[in-house]
């Protein structure tokens, strides 16, 4: 283990006591009322920026020297803001479907049922186009070496023809959507709403890794 794991470990870990700790619970959950949107921006960009960094970690040995890397988590704060949009659409359009209504006597249950439910419909409905959408503009940025002027020369064709459209079905939809996605958005709509984008942003960091973990064996 580097010195560079202990570091990224240990900025993780100071991130997560400032969040979860009694002392300073209170300012994360006012500024996340107050400001959602600012608050879905930076808790992701921070976040899923973490997680680019530990899969370059495991592809090349080392976390920085990625010439996107800053487009990139740009990219993923204006994500977290769809988040925040999208996570109460869902959630509210369920409600108007179920209208209240009691499926299981237990409420443990309802409350899962209600969770899965709700991940399900956004997992089928929002996640294989908000995905797509990330796979493009991450290629974007690889094309371009995150320079902002050569994204003037780049043509939709050119994206088109860098992404890996049999791993992006093969794995990426038919695989994390059921058996990842779905059960962790079930956990996600679970929790208050003011924890449900930090909970999106944590399980990307896991996202990340199970990727590059298995581009590894395609490899």
């Amino acid at each position: 283990m580097k010195k560079s794991d202990l570091l990224w470990g240990l900025v993780l870990l100071l991130i997560s006591l400032f969040i979860f700790l009694p002392v300073t619970n209170p300012i994360f959950v006012d500024a996340t009322v107050r400001y959602p949107y600012l608050m879905g921006f930076m808790k992701t960009m921070v976040l899923a920026s973490m997680g680019e960094m530990l899969v370059k970690r495991i592809k090349t040995g080392f976390y920085c020297g990625d010439p996107g890397f800053w487009l990139k988590a740009i990219v993923w704060g204006f994500l977290g803001m769809v988040f925040v949009f999208v996570f109460p659409l869902f959630d509210g359009g369920m409600k108007a479907v179920f209208q209240e209504k009691i499926f299981f006597s237990n409420d443990f249950l309802n409350t899962l049922f209600y969770a899965f439910m709700v991940s399900l419909s956004m997992n089928l409905l929002f996640a294989p186009t908000f995905m797509m959408l990330h796979r493009m503009t991450d290629t974007t940025i690889l094309l371009t070496q995150g320079s902002l002027k050569k994204m003037k020369s780049v043509h939709l064709n050119q994206v088109i023809e860098q992404i890996d459209f049999k791993f992006f079905f093969s794995f990426v939809i038919f695989k994390t959507i059921p058996f990842f996605w779905i059960p962790a958005h079930t956990i996600t709509f679970m929790l208050p709403s003011t924890y449900r984008v930090l909970m999106a942003s944590y399980l990307s960091i896991a996202l990340g890794v199970l990727l590059s973990l298995k581009r590894k064996e395609v490899k």
